[in-house]
């Protein structure tokens, strides 16, 4: 009996650790990864799936890259607010899940590359980027169903997810930076968007293990 109120606020916490690190890891993808006091010279992290395409080593095959690992942190967003949004165990009020579902959709969306077109996106270029973003919208639709998955299952897949959406693009980021640094003829340090990024995702996995192994 003397353990409820404690259980109570680790529940309370733990439900809004969920979203704010979501929101942290999109903030930081959304923020600068190269730094530059001239706005068309910033590039975000969003961005990176297109820039690397025109570095010359990369197209050169100097550098080996996934270029759509670069979109991990959007699916992973996308697909764990999806995963939480009805959970029975966090009691999210309807407000929060329309956000959550939002979250969801919007960093979908973002998988779609500029100037794109159904046809487009059927090409081998997008095919990868079309198909998680079909899975995505898919796993928004039907998230009062994802809710009846295990908890565990959910926390395990949140945190694996989480966990190489932090590593793959920071990896290969730090991998392109001296050529871009070449490119602006001045040394480079990662911007604050890649490290708000990284460290929200490691915040999720974090977050989704305590969720799948919090006693109710």
């Amino acid at each position: 009996m003397a353990d409820r109120p404690a259980a109570a606020r680790r529940w309370t916490i733990l439900r809004w650790l969920l979203p704010a690190t979501i929101l942290l890891a999109l903030a930081g993808y959304f923020g600068p990864w190269v730094g530059h006091r001239v706005a068309g010279l910033v590039v975000m992290g969003l961005d990176l799936g297109e820039y690397v395409k025109f570095l010359t080593p990369v197209r050169a095959g100097q550098i080996a890259l996934w270029r759509e690992g670069f979109y991990l942190p959007l699916v992973v967003a996308s697909l764990s607010a999806s995963l939480i949004a009805f959970r029975r165990e966090l009691r999210y009020p309807w407000v929060v899940r329309g956000l959550l579902l939002a979250t969801a959709i919007v960093a979908a969306l973002n998988l779609l590359p500029p100037a794109w077109t159904p046809q487009r996106m059927l090409t081998d270029e997008f095919r990868q980027q079309a198909a998680a973003l079909a899975i995505c919208l898919a796993a928004m639709a039907f998230s009062p169903l994802l809710a009846l998955l295990p908890r565990r299952l959910v926390a395990v897949l949140v945190a694996a997810g989480a966990l190489g959406a932090a590593i793959v693009p920071a990896r290969q980021f730090l991998a392109v930076l001296p050529t871009i640094a070449d490119l602006y003829h001045q040394p480079l340090t990662p911007g604050w968007g890649l490290w708000l990024c990284a460290g929200g995702l490691l915040a999720l996995a974090g977050a989704a293990l305590w969720f799948g192994w919090e006693r109710e």
